[in-house]
């Protein structure tokens, strides 16, 4: 792999000038040609007042959109879970694993349509996509409440997966052409974080629609699926008006400001957007071990996530608490999540040692898990098995973080819209697998899927620890091409916009 590598690296530097610094200029025909409007031959400064101006200006109009769009996408999956203790499983008349598969059906549809939905992205205007696929699953969310069936559960559930299959692939690409390198670590945690915000807010609706009368024509869970629902809708139509498609394509700035938002990005050197499909990116993002190592963290985080997001308020009324109880507990698990991922990105900002903060952010994951299987229940542990459950919960920044290091370090527009496609392939396949791993007959400790989780995070472990390996040889060899002479240094970032690969770029270095 290091041999083919290096043998890529050194054939196109001679083809992009990279060897030659009389001709190290922009290759223009690798360009896309909205971005070549906009962008110059060599960096322009620009300075920290004028880029914290920027950065809010994005923020106002990405970042905020991104946060309340996830946050309701994940309170819509979570309202499964506070239903199933609102009396769902016996309007529907759901039996055996029926309840696991509403689950599960979701993450099937995801998996069906997430290569064409990457297709997709990388093709049109990416804000009223988003938008539209937002109305779609709000519509879908509404008419869960008429259904009480599990056939008729289950049809809306994998619809609900399609048109949610358009919202983390678009984040990544959003964080990731938006933001600097730098930022994309606390940018993608700022919305992943909503999984928690959604336990709290989450608990706290879920908690009042609690309250609505037993003889009402509407049942309580019915009532929660159908504010959700027109509330998601709602947002759709403010996104497709709100969320530019693009930088360039941005109606609400002035030339000037978006010239400048273009150039702060340009030392990611993964570029911005190219619409041309090529085949050699493909081949090389399957070539690429980044992409079986960000498949597999998704694997091995979202089967415990699946499970345990399908199953939360069963296993926290497992331990003795109430129905209003469990629903309140389940705030707590949202601000450990919240702050753990916060804590995360702030670290990672400080000491910029990306997969070393992911692996102890497994370590209270693995000790909480470890406890749920191997302490007996009884009641008056059911405290100590509560906080367990807790700090079960700090794996969720190993999600984020990996997403993070996916957006930093993945560059080819092509290349980066297959290894997320992969990604998030394998995202739904966990989180398809995780509520199969919860069976009836291991109720209420389910100590066989517990084990499964304790053994996901093992491997994910010692996963982590060769990616970073891997990652710390590829920049030593880059380092070592241009001490020797071989590559000239592009101080200037020339070649940042061009549709090139992280391979085919000797100037690029991984972040971890």
């Amino acid at each position: 792999m290091a041999k083919t590598e290096n043998q890529e690296i050194e054939n196109v530097a001679g083809m992009n000038d990279f060897s030659e610094p009389q001709k190290n200029h922009t290759d223009y025909s690798q360009v896309d040609k909205e971005i070549a409007k906009y962008a110059t031959d060599g960096a322009i400064e620009i300075d920290e007042a004028t880029n914290k101006r920027l950065k809010k200006m994005i923020d106002k109009r990405v970042l905020v959109v991104m946060m309340f769009t996830y946050l309701l996408q994940t309170l819509d999956k979570g309202a499964l879970s506070f239903a199933s203790i609102m009396g769902i499983k016996t309007d529907a008349h759901l039996v055996g694993q029926q309840y696991s598969w509403l689950t599960t059906i979701v993450y099937i549809a995801i998996l069906v349509v997430e290569y064409p939905e990457n297709w997709i992205i990388q093709r049109v205007p990416i804000g009223k996509w988003l938008s539209i696929n937002i109305l779609l699953w709000g519509i879908c969310i509404s008419l869960i409440a008429a259904m009480d069936t599990f056939e008729g559960l289950a049809t809306l559930r994998a619809f609900m997966g399609v048109f949610e299959a358009a919202c983390q692939p678009t984040f990544v690409v959003l964080s990731a052409t938006w933001y600097k390198r730098e930022e994309q670590a606390s940018t993608i945690n700022f919305w992943f974080m909503m999984n928690g915000l959604q336990n709290i807010i989450g608990g706290l609706l879920a908690f009042g629609f609690s309250f609505v009368p037993s003889n009402s024509p509407i049942k309580s869970w019915q009532a929660l699926f159908m504010s959700y629902g027109i509330i998601t809708v709602i947002w759709a139509i403010f996104v497709f008006f709100w969320l530019p498609d693009s930088i360039m394509r941005a109606k609400c700035w002035s030339e000037e400001d978006k010239r400048l938002m273009v150039e702060r990005v340009r030392q990611n050197q993964t570029g911005l957007q190219n619409r041309i499909f090529k085949w050699e990116q493909v081949r090389e993002a399957f070539a690429d071990p980044q992409l079986y190592a960000f498949a597999l963290i998704q694997l091995l985080t979202t089967i415990p996530s699946g499970g345990i997001g399908a199953f939360a308020n069963i296993i926290v009324s497992s331990f003795g608490f109430s129905t209003w109880a469990s629903q309140l507990l389940l705030m707590v698990v949202g601000a450990v999540t919240a702050i753990t991922m916060i804590s995360s990105a702030y670290l990672d900002r400080y000491f910029k040692q990306t997969i070393i903060i992911m692996i102890l952010s497994l370590v209270p994951s693995i000790i909480g898990t470890s406890i749920l299987v191997g302490i007996p229940f009884s009641s008056d542990r059911k405290i100590g098995m509560l906080i367990a459950y807790f700090i079960f919960y700090s794996f969720f920044a190993v999600q984020s973080l990996g997403l993070s290091l996916m957006s930093r370090n993945v560059a080819g527009q092509t290349k980066k819209s297959i290894v997320i496609a992969c990604n998030f392939v394998f995202w739904a396949g966990g989180n398809a697998i995780g509520p199969q791993i919860f069976r009836d007959k291991d109720a209420p400790r389910y100590y066989l899927a517990f084990a499964i989780i304790l053994g996901c995070f093992g491997l994910c472990l010692i996963l982590l620890i060769a990616l970073r390996m891997w990652y710390s040889i590829q920049n030593r060899r880059r380092d070592a091409k241009i001490a020797s002479g071989e590559v000239v240094p592009d101080v200037n970032f020339t070649h940042a916009f061009e549709d090139i690969t992280d391979w085919k770029n000797p100037h690029f270095r991984y972040n971890y």
